[in-house]
């Protein structure tokens, strides 16, 4: 009744199935045992896949067919759900073996997720055969295969395909011995991995079942469709640009298009050029942000109307090319001013950075910071962004915290020697000048002392506050002819981080 050939799928099951079978009469090792637990992963995965779409064909089914023909969709769709009924108590039937497997071997692993018993050589056997939970298991499949297919036509029947049966081997192994299917799968021997694995391929061939039959009937509505005789894998990933720790993530599925005719794509109204029932979008990147753009395809049914789909909202950002160089010993935060800082990620939006420090503040956004330090030391500024919802550390970078640079003492713009007497008479302020210093920090000097030697005369040495030369000292300083010695010493200033410095001395001879 359920003639025709195997599919590739079903092919490929089968081998693996049994060469797997076959290494474990050869040993049971760490290899064998993870070859397990690696097909039994796929298998689940491949029914979950088979699952969403029965389930979005049967959704798509009742969300339009009901509606616009339900006395013929009703029938059909009480098919359905008789064929899910069945499928689903042998596999719940499956769902309480597994469970009742798992908590015999210890359950599992909370950090691998493997089976703490995988190994186990006993318990199949204890539970499957010597319980009869295997014989069981073989009559329910094969009661829902026939079940399900009598649920189809007459007519159909020879033309459906799917491997949902348990028959006894109809060949003695190789030592001899004929055994029952349901020895052959969880007899002695057979690790708690492999039953768990066999049980996910019936539960793949029960899906495969269900979708096969459900096909059958949802074809029965004979309304327009698309003729879809060519596949293709694809593979969609949000981003190709991951930071370390960021997991990458992708689609991956089959889509299906008719070889014979191209269907009309459209971006933004304009039409692409499609091969093999793609189109490919292509536009220049002249400037950076942040671009979105929806595909429209359009299909002709085969009663010549025309059908549209949307593809969701796809995002792309553009950023200019870029390339940081950071000198190591540069680091440097100053007290007493404000420290710029920019800062960028490469492929992350400025606006997405989140940025704090250690050891001073900082303020700002959208790439463009501001840091205040107070005390020497070192700090950190780290760098943090929201990445598909999560915040997620970028990095950070250490900077050194150092004082100011001290400044230069100058007299009329200079710092020693010979100065014309003139000019000397006609200054009265000493200036603490800070050279080759990109900031804009300003010290004030707070004290010094004027010393002026005249030839033939004793020395004057007066005392003054701030930068400014005080009464007695300007007339003083009216007395200077050439040869005499003016020397500004013990001069004292304070800049923008409060702290006072004690800056050179100017000794100045009158020309």
């Amino acid at each position: 009744m359920a003639g025709g050939k195997e599919t590739p799928r079903q092919k490929m099951i089968g081998i693996m199935y049994l060469v797997l079978m076959a290494m474990l009469a050869l040993n049971v090792s760490d290899t064998i045992l993870n070859a397990f637990s690696t097909l039994n992963e796929s298998l689940q995965t491949s029914t979950r896949n088979v699952d969403a779409g029965l389930r979005q064909s049967v959704d798509a089914f009742e969300a339009t067919k009901m509606k616009e023909n339900p006395e013929r969709a009703r029938p059909i769709l009480d098919k359905i759900k008789q064929t899910q009924k069945i499928a689903g108590e042998l596999s719940s039937m499956i769902d309480a073996l597994k469970t009742e497997l798992e908590t015999a071997g210890g359950g599992r692993d909370e950090k691998t997720g493997e089976l703490k018993s995988r190994d186990d050589l006993d318990i199949s056997t204890r539970v499957m055969i010597e319980k009869g939970k295997g014989k069981k298991l073989k009559q329910k499949i094969n009661e829902t295969r026939e079940k399900l297919i009598a649920l189809l036509d007459p007519k159909d029947r020879s033309s459906v395909n799917f491997s949902l049966e348990a028959s006894d081997p109809k060949k003695p192994s190789t030592d001899g011995i004929k055994r029952s299917w349901e020895e052959s799968n969880f007899g002695e021997g057979t690790p708690l991995t492999a039953t768990i694995t066999i049980l996910s391929k019936i539960e793949s061939d029960i899906k495969s079942a269900e979708y096969t039959v459900t096909k059958k009937f949802l074809s029965k509505m004979d309304e327009a469709v698309v003729t879809l005789d060519a596949f293709s894998a694809v593979a969609v990933a949000p981003t190709s640009y991951l930071i370390q720790g960021q997991p990458y993530q992708a689609e991956v599925f089959l889509t299906a298009y008719d070889s014979k005719k191209n269907p009309d794509i459209f971006v933004g109204g304009a039409k692409l050029q499609t091969k093999d029932g793609k189109g490919i979008y292509q536009v220049s990147t002249g400037k950076e942000g942040m671009f979105s753009w929806v595909g429209t395809i359009r299909v002709k049914q085969t009663d010549g109307t025309m059908k549209e789909y949307k593809t969701p909202e796809q995002k792309y950002q553009v950023a200019r090319p870029s390339a940081v160089v950071s000198p190591d010993k540069m680091n440097v935060f100053y007290i007493g001013v404000p420290n710029p800082v920019s800062v960028s990620a490469p492929g992350i939006p400025k606006e997405s950075l989140r940025v704090s420090m250690s050891g001073g503040s900082i303020s700002g956004s959208n790439g463009k910071y501001t840091v205040s330090v107070s005390s020497a030391g070192t700090a950190k500024v780290n760098v943090s962004a929201e990445i598909g919802g999560k915040v997620q550390t970028i990095g950070s970078t250490d900077f050194r915290i150092k004082r100011i640079p001290d400044p230069t003492a100058k007299f009329a713009g200079k710092t020693g020697g010979a100065m014309s007497s003139v000019i000397i008479r006609s200054q009265s302020n000493i200036f603490a000048v800070l050279d080759n210093f990109d900031f804009d920090a300003k010290f004030s000097v707070t004290g010094f002392s004027l010393i002026i030697v005249k030839p033939r005369a004793d020395a004057v040495v007066l005392q003054g506050s701030g930068g400014s030369l005080s009464g007695a000292m300007r007339a003083a300083m009216g007395g200077v002819t050439p040869g005499s010695r003016v020397i500004f010493d013990n001069i004292r200033a304070v800049g923008p981080d409060g702290s006072q410095r004690q800056l050179n001395s100017i000794a100045l001879t009158a020309n």
